[in-house]
C-alpha cells in the first residue's frame, strides 16, 4: 500500500471515531473568541487558551473551515477565523517590537467576508459582516482587549448564541456559516479526473494540504507533494494535475498526517532528524487489535530525554513530572477501555496476550527538506513481522552485565553518536538508516559503528551503550555472513580473538595502575592511550606493559597488596598466553568494536580477590540506570 493510501484509509478510521474534522475543516489552535453583538460590535472576548501552564499559554484545539497554503507578501483570509493581523489589522513588529498595523492583511479579510457572505440572512453571519465592515484598528485597547491577543489566532461567538444541547457556540458551527463553506469548497474544486489514490472520478486538488509538526520545517508546514510551478509543466499540465489526487483524497491524507504529528499524539516520535509516526490498520482485526498494536509499537519506539550531564533546573523537572502524568493519564484511560496490552519495557517478545500478529501496521519517517518533506524510511509490515524484527534487534544488542534496565529505544542509541549527546548533532541520515535496518532486520549501516567509535576516541567513554552498539553491529554482520566470526555477549576468557583480548587487557592494566597510584590520579591508561591502542596496538602496548611492570612493583611493596599483585601478573599472564607476540599494526573498524566489548566485558565483570584495595573493583555499568524519561 502506498504512503497516501495508508493514510487515507487511517483518516477513514479516525473519522469514524469522530476524532477528525470533516472534509473542508482542519484542526486548529484559536487563541481568543471575539464575542459580537447583532450589529458587529465587539461586546466581549473570551480567552480561550489552557490557563493550567502559565509560562506558555496553549491555544484550544478546535474544527474550523479549512487552513491553506497562502504565500506572498499579503496572505488570503481564512474563513470565519484568523490571525490577529487579519481578522483585527494588528499585530507585533517583529524586527522593531510593539505593536504594528496590517491594513492590506485586514483588508484581505475584509473583501472575503464580503464576497462570501453577501445576502446571509443568519444572524451570526450578519454580525461577522458587520463587525467586518466597522470594524477600525484604532480601537484596539481596554478593557476588551489586550496586547496577549497578537498574533493570536481568533474566532467569533455570537453573544447569546447556543447549540441544541444549550452550549455556548461560535460562528463557524452554525448551519448557516457550514452551508457558505461547503458551498464555497465545491466551487474551487478543479476538474474532474481519476484519482491515483481511491481510484474514483473526482475534483483534484491543484495544491496539496501542509503538514504541520515535523521537527525542523516550516511552522507554517510543509509539503509532502508538490512540484515546481517550471518543472511541473509538463504535457499543459501545471502543479497538481500532474498526479491527480482528489480533493477529498489530499484533504483526508494531509489531516490524518497532521493528527498523526499533533504535539500530543502518542503515534510520534523523533528518530535522528526524521519525525516518525506510525498507525496500525483496524480493517480485518478490529479497533481494540489496532489500538494494542499502536500502544506497544510507541512503548517500544518511544524515545527519552537526552541524558542530563547535570542537575536538572526546576524547569526541567517541572516538565519531566508533567510528561509524566500525561503519561499516567493516558495510560488509565486505555486501561479503562481495556486496551492496554504488554506493561511499558517489557522486551519485544514478551507478554502482550491481547496483540493480533495479523494487524497491519505501517512506520513513515519524514526530515525537513526547505518548504517540502522528505521520505526517511517507508515500512508497510504486519504486527507479527515487526515484533520478529524487534526481537532480533534486542538479541543483537543484549550485552552482560546489562547496560539499561530496558530495551533502549533507537533515539536512545543514536544519542551515543552525536557530539555531547544532543539530537541536533547526530549524523544526518544514520537515524533513517539504522531504522530501515531495524524494520527490515537488515544490515546496521557501518556508518552507525564509525560513528560510535568515533565518539568513544573522542572522549574516551566506553559505556554501556556504546559497547552494545558495537556488539550488535558486530554480531548482526555475522548472523547475515558479511563477518567470519561473532562477538560473545557476557565476558568470554576463551575467546581467542586478538581485538577482543586486547579490549580486555586494557581494562586489565587500567584496573592494575589505578590499583597501584589510587583513584586520586587525575589521568588514567584510558583518558591518554584508548583511540590509539584500539587502532594501533603494536605501538601503544608495548608502553603500557612497561608500566604495568612498575605498577606491579608499587603492589609487592606494600604489605596488604602483596596478593593483589599476584592476580593481576594471573590475569595478564591468562590473557597474553594466547596473544601473539607480534601485535597487530592496525585493526580495521570491526575489530575496534570487538576491542571496545572486551574491555567493557573485562572492566564491568571480572571481581578483585576479596580484600583487594577497592580501587579495582568493577564500576557498574555507567548507563544502567534508565533514562532521563523514566526516573521518578
Amino acid at each position: 500500500m502506498t504512503v497516501l493510501t495508508a493514510l487515507k484509509a487511517h483518516y477513514d478510521r479516525l473519522a469514524d471515531r469522530g476524532e477528525v474534522p470533516a472534509f473542508g475543516y482542519s484542526t486548529e489552535g484559536i487563541g481568543f473568541a471575539l464575542v459580537l453583538g447583532p450589529e458587529g460590535e465587539v461586546v466581549g472576548t473570551k480567552d480561550l487558551r489552557n490557563p493550567s501552564d502559565k509560562k506558555k499559554q496553549v491555544p484550544r484545539q478546535m474544527a474550523v473551515p479549512q487552513s491553506f497554503k497562502r504565500p506572498g507578501v499579503t496572505p488570503r483570509s481564512f474563513f470565519l477565523w484568523d490571525k490577529s493581523q487579519l481578522v483585527l489589522g494588528l499585530g507585533t513588529d517583529k524586527a522593531a517590537g510593539g505593536r504594528a498595523r496590517f491594513d492590506g492583511h485586514l483588508a484581505a479579510f475584509r473583501e472575503l467576508h464580503r464576497r462570501l457572505l453577501a445576502g446571509t440572512t443568519d444572524e451570526g453571519l450578519l454580525a461577522v459582516r458587520r463587525f467586518v465592515e466597522r470594524w477600525n484598528p484604532d480601537d484596539f485597547g481596554p478593557p476588551l482587549f489586550d496586547d496577549g491577543m497578537l498574533d493570536q489566532n481568533l474566532a467569533f461567538m455570537l453573544r447569546g448564541d447556543v447549540d441544541d444541547n444549550r452550549h455556548p457556540r461560535f460562528v463557524h458551527d452554525r448551519p448557516a456559516a457550514r452551508l457558505v463553506w461547503e458551498r464555497q469548497v465545491a466551487d474551487a474544486a478543479g476538474s474532474d479526473e481519476m484519482c491515483l489514490v481511491t481510484g474514483h472520478v473526482a475534483p483534484v486538488a491543484r495544491l496539496h494540504p501542509a503538514i504541520k509538526g515535523v521537527w525542523g520545517a516550516q511552522t507554517s508546514g510543509a509539503s509532502l507533494v508538490s512540484f515546481h510551478l517550471d518543472a511541473s509543466k509538463s504535457y499543459g499540465r501545471t502543479q497538481g494535475a500532474n498526479a491527480p489526487v482528489s480533493e477529498a483524497a489530499g484533504f483526508g491524507y494531509g489531516t490524518a498526517l497532521n493528527a498523526l504529528l499533533a504535539r500530543d499524539s502518542r503515534n510520534r516520535v523523533q528518530i535522528a532528524d526524521a519525525s516518525t509516526v506510525f498507525w496500525a490498520d483496524a480493517a480485518g482485526v478490529g479497533e481494540t487489535a489496532a489500538r494494542n498494536a499502536e500502544i506497544f509499537v510507541h512503548d517500544q519506539f518511544r524515545p527519552p530525554a537526552p541524558p542530563e550531564t547535570g542537575e536538572k533546573t526546576a524547569d526541567e523537572r517541572k516538565r519531566l513530572a508533567k510528561e509524566k502524568r500525561a503519561d499516567q493519564g493516558e495510560t488509565a484511560r486505555l486501561r479503562d477501555l481495556a486496551l492496554v496490552p504488554a506493561s511499558r519495557g517489557r522486551a519485544p517478545g514478551e507478554g502482550a496476550p491481547d496483540l493480533c500478529p495479523d494487524t497491519r501496521f505501517y512506520i513513515l519517517g519524514l526530515a525537513p527538506n526547505g518548504a517540502r518533506l522528505s521520505v526517511r524510511f517507508w515500512h508497510d509490515t504486519t504486527l507479527g513481522s515487526l515484533r520478529d524484527c524487534l526481537d532480533r534487534h534486542a538479541e543483537d544488542l543484549a550485552i552482560d552485565p546489562p547496560a539499561w534496565r530496558s530495551p533502549p529505544s533507537v533515539q536512545a542509541l543514536l544519542y551515543e553518536t552525536a557530539l555531547q549527546r544532543k539530537a541536533e548533532n547526530i549524523p544526518k541520515q544514520l537515524g533513517g538508516e539504522v531504522m530501515r535496518a531495524i524494520l527490515t532486520d537488515g544490515r546496521y549501516p557501518r556508518s552507525l559503528l564509525a560513528a560510535v567509535i568515533l565518539r568513544i576516541r573522542a572522549d574516551g567513554e566506553i559505556s554501556g551503550r556504546r559497547a552494545a552498539i558495537c556488539k550488535a553491529c558486530i554480531a548482526r554482520d555475522f548472523r547475515k555472513g558479511f563477518d567470519k566470526e561473532d562477538v560473545p555477549v557476557a565476558l568470554d576468557r576463551k575467546q581467542q580473538n586478538p581485538a577482543y583480548r586486547l579490549g580486555r587487557l586494557f581494562a586489565v592494566l587500567e584496573n592494575l595502575q589505578r590499583a597501584a597510584l589510587g583513584r586520586g590520579v587525575n589521568a588514567t591508561i584510558r583518558d591518554r592511550y584508548f583511540g590509539a591502542a584500539s587502532a594501533t596496538p603494536s605501538s601503544v602496548f608495548p608502553l603500557l606493559l612497561r608500566g604495568a611492570n612498575h605498577h606491579l612493583s608499587v603492589l609487592r611493596k606494600k604489605t596488604d597488596t602483596g596478593g593483589l599483585a599476584v592476580w593481576f601478573e594471573r590475569e595478564i599472564g591468562d590473557i597474553l598466553a594466547d596473544l601473539e607476540m607480534d601485535l597487530p599494526r592496525h585493526l580495521r573498524l570491526e575489530d575496534q568494536g570487538r576491542f571496545a566489548v572486551g574491555y567493557y566485558h573485562q572492566r564491568h565483570t571480572t571481581k578483585a580477590p576479596a580484600g583487594a584495595a577497592e580501587a579495582v573493583e568493577p564500576d557498574a555499568p555507567d548507563d544502567t540506570i534508565e533514562s532521563p524519561d523514566e526516573e521518578n
